[in-house]
């Protein structure tokens, strides 16, 4: 009974140090690598946000590799990408309340389907799956569009989230040699 009882507390600590020491710690230590960017957009009434981090190239091949084709990947890396939109917006002509949410995006070659996701889960990715799986509840997800893939020039070697105004507000995605456009209206 005594060895039971001081398995379970043994267990308990363990867990404990985990969830405040060890999750920290390595939230801090990966942003060393992938550091956490803010993109923001306040023009013609639009107050919107967006935090994300930012991972390196690094001489690896990015899409269809390191971040599959046809996958729900977190898009960038440590927590997931969290956008804020103080108003309704439309993103690509689909209704989006004002709030704060999870962006996750599925890429293939020739698209990229972008998802706006009402949770925002504290990691976005499963340790267990080394990174492969993501905690995102697709029941949660509340707009997703499709949109093209633009060809870069030149390889961007960090990952980017940035916001570009042309006849509208764009939101947009840029890595390796890879750049899709999100368009947005009110």
């Amino acid at each position: 009974m005594k060895v039971i009882k001081w398995m379970i507390i043994t267990v308990t600590v363990l867990g404990l140090l985990t969830v405040f020491v060890g999750m920290p710690m390595m939230k801090e230590q990966t942003k060393k690598f992938s550091p956490e960017e803010t993109a923001t957009y306040t023009k013609n009434g639009y107050n919107l946000n967006v935090v994300y981090c930012s991972p390196s190239k690094k001489d690896r091949q990015i899409f269809g590799s390191l971040v599959p084709y046809n996958k729900v990947w977190r898009t960038g890396a440590n927590e997931p990408t969290i956008f804020k939109t103080s108003s309704a917006i439309k993103v690509d002509g689909k209704q989006l309340p004002a709030g704060t949410y999870s962006i996750w995006s599925r890429p293939n070659k020739d698209s990229w389907d972008i998802i706006f996701n009402k949770e925002v889960p504290d990691w976005g990715v499963t340790i267990l799956s080394g990174g492969a799986e993501t905690t995102r509840n697709a029941s949660e997800d509340l707009v997703t569009v499709s949109v093209p893939v633009t060809k870069l020039d030149s390889v961007k070697e960090r990952f980017t989230i940035n916001f570009e105004d042309k006849e509208q507000p764009y939101l947009t995605l840029a890595w390796d040699k890879t750049k899709v456009n999100v368009p947005i209206s009110k």
